[in-house]
């Protein structure tokens, strides 16, 4: 099961806006999931440069394994930085650094092959990149991102639906905003192109992925004008 790969444009949580067709449909719906509490919004105007804070950011990955079952992983060690401006969103750009080594399914075996050469390579490719390039606003909420995204020195243009789920003054008086997002995309599009067919028809890893995207981040500085 492998890491990011192939142009695509996800919505903030589930369907693939690329081809119409839900993700993961035969999931319970989203009102079966855990409730809760509502997110909150203590600043309308959250302009200014932020921090992701890795702590409380997962970035995940799942995949397809030998068509039957879904396997998630996610990378513990990033850093990104992002500049809002509410007033012009067009004006807003993000960027993000992920270092491949860490990549964990929680099984050391199958984490080892993808750090190898069959998929991330990760000793002579050490980040996955993605640069923003446009930023357009969909609705109050609602933000697509498009950006380069880059694996293995292969550079391709996605898209990314991020929905802003609440801003907060946290106990050390950091503002914080909160963004949801998830990209489909081809592995296959950056050379990640190891894979087993099975005696039974099918592949041993999708092609296709899932990147999630759950963001906490810190206000670095105001910019209101």
């Amino acid at each position: 099961m492998p890491s990011p790969a192939a142009s695509g444009t996800m919505g903030p949580r589930g369907t693939d806006l690329g081809s119409g067709r839900s993700v993961g449909k035969h999931r319970a719906q989203d009102s079966d999931e855990a409730e809760f509490d509502a997110a909150t919004s203590a600043v309308t105007d959250v302009t200014g440069d932020y921090a992701v804070d890795v702590q409380h950011t997962r970035i995940g990955i799942r995949a397809r394994h030998a068509m039957v079952t879904t396997v998630r992983g996610s990378f513990s060690d990033f850093e990104g930085a992002a500049h809002l401006d509410m007033a012009n969103p067009p004006a807003s750009r993000v960027a993000l650094r992920i270092r491949t080594a860490t990549v964990d399914t929680g099984v050391p075996d199958r984490d080892a092959h993808l750090r190898s050469a069959d998929f991330l390579e990760v000793e002579r490719y050490p980040e996955i990149l993605f640069a923003s390039t446009a930023v357009e606003q969909l609705d109050d909420e609602l933000y697509r991102v498009t950006g380069d995204l880059t694996i293995k020195d292969v550079t391709r243009p996605v898209s990314v639906d991020f929905a802003l789920t609440g801003s907060a003054l946290d106990p050390w008086g950091n503002l914080r905003v909160g963004f949801e997002g998830a990209l489909a995309i081809k592995r296959s599009d950056w050379g990640l192109t190891w894979n087993t067919v099975l005696d039974t028809g099918g592949v041993l890893v999708s092609d296709r992925i899932q990147v999630e995207f759950d963001v906490s981040a810190i206000r670095t500085r105001s910019d209101q004008g």
